[in-house]
């Protein structure tokens, strides 16, 4: 185990690994907030757990509670998080060289892709960074993620009202607070800003899930901005 450890502080370094923690600490803060409202409203104990496990995607789990909650279909609740899941296309194109080769790792892989772990296999530069960076976030999110849904899943069996708690903030709060830093970088604003005003616009005329996918317009926006600058060194040559 201690080989492990030294092997993993070597590739990735205390900082990146500390960065990691702080994101598995508040998924776990999440999956209870999650694990709760789910029960909360009506869910029985297992359901939020076994969605957990086999679906590993708190956006779409999110999304499939409170349609249900709300009175919709299950077919409804499943389409709409099918939709918001479609961004896993192409972050599968983007980081598909650190699954691995063989199947089993690409299934395993594959699961464990979520934006966070995609985000941070992406913010490295070298290959061997990559690679571990996005299995040990993918496999410490798991965990973290289904440790505190079943933590939720049993405190939601003691509070009424999730919202009076503000538990159903916690989930943007923690995407708004991995967004913050990149946009520092005033190549990533352009396109983290008008993807926000795409799904603004849309989100009180569309059903849940389309203005997600609508937003990624920002990112053909951030695409086209970008190739004017890579070409113009070879011009002033």
């Amino acid at each position: 185990m201690r080989s492990i450890w030294r092997t993993t502080t070597r590739v990735l370094g205390r900082d990146l690994l500390r960065d990691i923690g702080l994101v598995c600490l508040a998924d776990t803060i999440v999956g209870i907030s999650y694990g709760a409202i789910a029960v909360g409203s009506g869910f029985p104990i297992w359901a939020p757990m076994l969605l957990s496990v086999l679906v590993f995607a708190g956006a779409s789990q999110f999304m499939f509670v409170g349609i249900i909650a709300a009175g919709g279909s299950p077919v409804a609740a499943v389409a709409a998080g099918l939709l918001a899941n479609a961004r896993h296309l192409p972050f599968g194109f983007a980081i598909g060289d650190v699954l691995g080769k063989r199947w089993s790792s690409r299934i395993v892989g594959s699961h464990l892709m979520i934006d966070e772990s995609v985000a941070f296999a992406l913010a490295q530069r070298d290959e061997e960074r990559r690679r571990a960076a996005y299995w040990v976030c993918g496999i410490g999110l798991f965990v973290c993620w289904n440790v505190g849904v079943l933590a939720g899943a049993y405190a939601g069996t003691a509070i009424s009202d999730t919202g009076a708690f503000g538990l159903d903030a916690a989930f943007p709060a923690v995407l708004l607070a991995l967004v913050l830093p990149s946009l520092r970088d005033r190549a990533t604003r352009l396109p983290v800003l008008l993807g926000v005003a795409v799904a603004l616009a849309t989100t009180p005329f569309l059903p849940a899930g389309l203005p997600v996918l609508l937003a990624l317009v920002g990112v053909l926006a951030g695409v086209a901005a970008k190739e004017p600058a890579e070409r113009e060194p070879e011009g002033v040559r």
